[in-house]
């Protein structure tokens, strides 16, 4: 399986998929073409239905700069490799130079058709059931394991994404006004947060905290500010809502908040390599699915669960988010994304206090339900996989794109 450096990528919202991904294949591009003065991308798939809304030209037009470039986007295309994919075209006048095709496979990770990504498995593990063997047999908790085998730097790394969640919870915070685009969604993490006091109820003034958590994060994502993909820049509030809202509560110390994230990177990983994390290829329950399981296990290392625990506070968020649908209204990943992220926030410490109490009587692992997963998400309309045009995003009359 690959690092967690892999899953972890700092980088712009609102979506990694359709903007750090092919923000990335257009910077390798145009390095490859020093002669070219103008290019063009044909955007396919997701990325053509839902690309606008989630500033792909624009993210592209920024790595291309100050060379112009022509965005078409073809919602015709059909037969594709993957429903995130797209082709860049390199001229000098009128002579085409050379061309290129991509597909953005989830997490800002970028490949080409028929190919693997370019990354360095660091652990000689296939699923989770394999790590969990090798803990018992090593007598050693799931950290040390990332920390083992990432070897020098990992806990700089993850300190680091940890201050750079930390960061974005908090700049969403203060923020207020609408966010970007036609839906005019206003921002209202600063409003719960603020709110959270009239609350005389302790556990309906934290979750009303934990949600304002989550809605900032959020926020922050779909206004194109800095974020960490956890595992993806639309999934990117819930780890660090719930990360936040436990350090605050507990004072737990930046080295066990890394720790938690390198378990919570375990989890990720595996989903992967055994699945995806993309919300084109599978529908959000691999975007949020995936993030919600990612937080129980974090949830579970920060308060010093043993591995077999944490597995089943993983599985169990993953299970009750099978067949969660990906229908971004007007292609924004706003309506219904920042709320999902807040409720998912919310399951995943409801399922690591299931998984305290029923861990030694459940029936399912975790692989059982990345495999479950992946089969659903093969197995939903395209219409439910962020082309925003199903669920919500056809049902809903208020956009005015």
């Amino acid at each position: 399986m690959e690092s967690v450096r892999e899953l972890y990528k700092i980088g712009k919202g609102p979506s990694s998929s359709h903007t750090m991904g092919p923000m990335r294949a257009a910077k390798q591009f145009a390095a490859l073409y020093p002669a070219a003065d103008s290019f063009k991308a044909v955007l396919c798939g997701s990325l053509a239905h839902t690309g606008k809304g989630h500033l792909t030209d624009v993210a592209l037009s920024e790595a291309f700069a100050p060379r112009p470039l022509a965005a078409e986007f073809d919602l015709a295309r059909t037969g594709l490799p993957h429903p995130n994919y797209f082709e860049l075209y390199a001229y000098r006048g009128d002579v085409l130079l050379g061309q290129e095709a991509y597909i953005s496979a989830g997490g800002g990770t970028v490949v080409r058709p028929g190919e693997r990504a370019e990354t360095d498995d660091v652990y000689p593990f296939a699923n989770f059931g394999e790590i969990l063997r090798y803990a018992a047999e090593k007598k050693v908790t799931l950290d040390r394991i990332v920390y083992e085998f990432e070897g020098e730097g990992i806990g700089d790394f993850l300190t680091e994404i940890w201050h750079t969640m930390r960061a974005t919870v908090r700049r969403g915070l203060c923020a207020s006004g609408k966010l970007p685009g036609s839906l005019g969604v206003e921002r209202r993490a600063k409003t719960l947060f603020e709110c959270a006091d009239e609350e005389e109820e302790p556990n309906s003034r934290e979750q009303r905290h934990l949600c304002a958590f989550a809605f900032a994060a959020s926020e922050e994502n779909a206004a194109g500010g800095t974020v960490v993909t956890a595992p993806t820049c639309g999934a990117s509030g819930v780890l660090p809502a719930v990360l936040y809202f436990l350090s605050m509560k507990h004072g737990f110390s930046d080295s066990r908040v890394a720790a938690a994230l390198a378990v919570a990177g375990l989890v990720g990983v595996t989903v992967k390599q055994n699945a995806s994390i993309s919300g084109a290829e599978a529908g959000c329950q691999a975007e949020v699915g995936t993030a919600t399981a990612m937080a129980a296990a974090a949830t579970g290392r920060l308060f010093g669960a043993d591995a077999r625990t944490i597995e089943y506070a993983a599985e169990i968020a993953l299970e009750h988010q099978l067949g969660l649908t990906c229908d971004p209204v007007g292609g924004y990943v706003q309506i219904p994304c920042i709320e999902r992220n807040a409720v998912a926030a919310t399951r995943a410490l409801n399922a690591y206090d299931l998984s305290k109490v029923l861990a030694g009587t459940r029936k399912i692992d975790f692989d059982t339900v990345v495999a479950a997963m992946y089969a659903t998400g093969k197995d939903l309309s395209s219409r439910y996989r962020e082309t925003a045009e199903g669920g919500l995003a056809a049902k809903y009359k208020g956009c005015r794109t």
